[in-house]
């Protein structure tokens, strides 16, 4: 498994690599010893052991078992499970279309009560137009050389909008104005897209802020996108895939970042007037 691009994933695979030393070191083998009852090279042993080599599942009953601790297994098992699942390559996550990749989010959505979204590029997912959605998604499928299953994948991500209607949940958008600006899908496409903030912008459970452009962004220039689920998870899509943090002080990091950023934005009117002077640089 390589090694993940957030200190979440490698702290999560250094946890497991210790859960299993301490299981070797309390059955009083040696790392040959193991290796030898479980008919493994001694370096292979010493790579799991130092997270250098992500084992199989199978691997880990083995290593339970050779070290009599059989009652541990899944529960270790688990856990590599959850490891892996911090990390996910988009062509692993896509690798039957985008649609798949759209329904393995939705459950996080569905059962989160309170989302913080910060996005330096494009409009958030929950508040797309149905255009906006597909010319991305087009885009996504032709640069990854997916099937092109678009069509279904723009009716769960349209469809996964119901949360913002339904039950007892709040969310606090942040966007760059270069959101506003990004020419996504051309001027209808976009015109469409921030009518559509300016409407939902209204919901009750919504705050929609607007960080202006300025000369000066020295203090808290702009990074990478990323959604805060309650305060249980952080996620954040790279180039490459998809990042799940839990780490506690990660999530409060970005939680800080967001706080700040939220200083420079403009609310309310304000925003929305920034939104309407895009809408006016369109026609």
């Amino acid at each position: 498994m390589p090694a993940s691009p957030s200190s979440s994933a490698d702290a999560a695979r250094l946890a497991l690599a210790a859960r299993l030393r301490d299981l070797r070191l309390d059955a009083e083998l040696t790392g040959r010893e193991l290796a030898a009852r479980a008919g493994w090279s001694h370096s292979k042993v010493s790579r799991i052991e130092n997270a250098r080599t992500a084992p199989a599942p199978d691997d880990i009953r083995e290593w339970a078992r050779t070290c009599g601790a059989n009652g541990q297994a899944e529960e270790l098992v688990a856990a590599l499970r959850a490891v892996e699942g911090m990390w996910i390559e988009w062509r692993r996550m896509e690798r039957t279309g985008l649609r798949k990749a759209q329904e393995f989010v939705r459950p996080l959505y569905e059962r989160t009560r309170a989302h913080r979204v910060y996005d330096s590029w494009l409009v958030p997912g929950l508040l797309q137009t149905m255009g906006y959605t597909s010319v991305i998604l087009h885009a996504t499928r032709r640069r990854r050389g997916l099937i092109d299953d678009v069509e279904t994948a723009v009716a769960e991500r349209m469809d996964r909008q119901h949360v913002l209607y339904e039950g007892r949940r709040t969310f606090a958008f942040l966007l760059e104005e270069a959101v506003l600006r990004a020419g996504i899908g051309g001027r209808e496409v976009m015109v469409e897209q921030l009518r559509h903030l300016l409407t939902v912008g209204f919901l009750p459970n919504v705050s929609l802020g607007i960080v202006p452009m300025q000369p000066d962004r020295s203090a808290m220039r702009p990074v990478e996108d990323f959604w805060i689920f309650d305060t249980a998870q952080v996620a954040v899509e790279l180039v490459s895939g998809y990042l799940t943090i839990t780490q506690l002080h990660e999530i409060e990091m970005y939680g800080q970042v967001f706080r700040e950023l939220g200083t420079l934005a403009v609310y309310g009117d304000q925003a929305r007037a920034r939104i309407r002077e895009a809408i006016a640089v369109l026609r």
